[in-house]
Formats: structure tokens, C-alpha cells, sequence
């Protein structure tokens, strides 16, 4: 399925990395000719003042407000000038909701889209409650951008790798990157495991027979944990081989148990090492 139409939700505030990050997806969306719907999302900031030098609280609420709403605009400005840059077709809406309804919200709007581009910041609370909402609420793909990385990371996905479990997560994620897929130079597929077996090798070989019917050369490892976290294998790989794209399905383990114990996704979530595309 080619991708056309493109869903950017928009949170937080416009520091410098927020702002390359943007232009970094809006560029994706460029190279690809698909037209973005990007959504900012107004939010009440606290903020506590070091000095109290007024007694107008009415005064001070309006200014709390209006600082809300300038970051808002300065998100959706950064957005606006990137994609007359690239000349990216686009929509922008503004749209405010209370902070515990922004995910549930956000997935409902993705549905309608090809793909959900979100440019995160790692280890951020709210974004993760807003990758998990989408991931298992929109029905559609997500492709992580990392802010802390926005400045370094590519525009073409020359060098991918898909991280290979035979479940029907990671065969979903195969699926709805194909397009990136066939546009690559090189594609790897990895099995991170310390118990080699038979099955896994026939899987992966399988899967490299699968990609080669869709005109796409991939190779197939499996790569020992060593008893590490299974998403710190793939951020080493990702690191050593440089990867422009890491392609992994969402949650093949219970989401509970993900979160009790730590696993591949919330590790991913937490700090993508590089662009991600993640199904469910």
C-alpha cells in the first residue's frame, strides 16, 4: 500500500529539537509526495512564578492562557514554514482537549490516515501514553521520529532492518512498510535470541523468500541477547550498522507484562534509537 496521506499530531513545546524533528517529518512526507493532516494540540502549562508581583489573579490565568496558546502557534508556524520548504500538501487544524483525553483523541483522528508520523522525545511521559493510545486505538501504522536525533537522522531510508518474531505484530509492521521497503538499498532481517532454533531459522528464510516476490534482497540473522534487554540489542544493531529504519511490530507480549517487567516496545518507545515504523 503506498503511503498518501499522512496524520502529525503536534505536542509539547517548540524547543530547537522539537522544531527540527518537525522539519525532519515534514521532509518524509515530501520525499514521498503523501499530504500531511498536522494537528496541534493547545495545552495548559503551569507555571509556577519565583516572585508573586501582582494580585490580579484574573490578569495572571489570561497570561497563563496566552503562553499556552503561543506555543501552540509557534508548533503549528514551524510546521506551516517546513512544509512550504518542502512543498508538502498539508491541512492544520488546532485543536485544544484536556490532557488526559489528548490520546484517546489523537487515535481517533489517525484513523482515517495511512500512517501516524509522531516526532517524539524519549522518556517523555505523555508521548508514550500517546504512542501506546495510537498504536492500539488507530488501527494504522506509527513512525517514530526521535527529537533528541531529528538533526542527524536521514530523509531516504537507504539501510532498514526488521526485527523478526513470526508474530503477527512484527508481520503486520512487514506489511505496512513495504513501500520503504522496496525503496531501500539494503535490508536486514534480525531474530534477537540466545535458543537458535529450527523454527526460527525457517522463519526468517521464510520471510526473505516472502520480500524477494516483492522485488526486495533482504538477509537474514539471528543475533545473540547475551542476556541483555532484547530492545537494547536492537539499539546496539541499530548503532553499529547504521540504520536509517527500524521496522518491529508493537506488543507481541502482553502490554501488561510489558509494562510490569520491561520489554522490546516500551524500551523502543521510551527512546527510539533511529526513525521507527511500529504495527499492531
Amino acid at each position: 500500500m503506498a503511503i498518501r496521506d499522512i496524520f502529525l499530531p503536534l505536542v509539547g513545546e517548540p524547543s530547537a529539537a522539537a522544531i527540527a524533528a518537525i522539519e525532519k517529518c515534514t521532509a518524509i512526507a515530501g520525499d514521498i509526495g503523501a499530504r500531511v493532516t498536522a494537528m496541534v494540540v493547545e495545552q495548559d502549562i503551569s507555571v509556577r512564578p519565583k516572585v508573586a508581583i501582582s494580585s490580579d489573579l484574573e490578569n495572571m490565568v489570561a497570561t497563563k492562557a496566552v503562553r499556552s496558546v503561543s506555543n501552540a502557534h509557534d508548533l503549528l508556524t514551524a510546521f506551516d514554514t517546513a512544509a512550504t520548504r518542502f512543498g508538502v500538501r498539508n491541512e492544520q487544524w488546532l485543536q485544544r482537549f484536556a490532557p488526559a483525553d489528548i490520546p484517546a483523541n489523537l487515535a481517533v483522528w489517525a484513523r482515517l490516515k495511512d500512517l501516524s508520523l509522531l516526532p517524539v522525545k524519549p522518556h517523555d511521559d505523555q508521548w508514550e501514553k500517546i504512542v501506546e493510545r495510537l498504536i492500539f486505538e488507530s488501527g494504522r501504522p506509527i513512525l517514530m521520529c526521535p527529537e533528541e536525533l531529528a538533526g542527524e537522522l536521514t530523509v531516504a531510508f537507504d539501510n532498514v532492518v526488521i526485527a523478526w518474531d513470526h508474530s503477527a505484530p512484527a508481520a503486520r509492521a512487514v506489511a505496512d512498510a513495504l513501500p520503504w521497503l522496496q525503496a531501500a538499498a539494503n535490508v536486514h532481517i534480525i531474530t534477537a535470541t540466545d535458543n537458535n532454533t529450527p523454527a526460527e531459522l525457517v522463519s526468517g528464510t521464510a520471510l526473505v523468500s516472502h520480500l524477494a516476490e516483492h522485488g526486495i534482497e533482504a538477509t537474514f540473522e539471528m543475533i545473540k541477547t547475551d542476556g541483555s534487554a532484547v530492545g537494547k540489542v536492537f539499539e546496539t544493531y541499530v548503532k553499529a550498522n547504521a540504520i536509517d529504519l527500524l521496522v518491529m511490530g508493537a506488543y507481541h507480549h502482553s502490554r501488561l507484562n510489558e509494562i510490569v517487567w520491561g520489554g522490546a516496545t516500551k524500551t523502543v518507545i521510551g527512546r527510539p534509537p533511529c526513525w521507527v515504523m511500529m504495527s499492531h
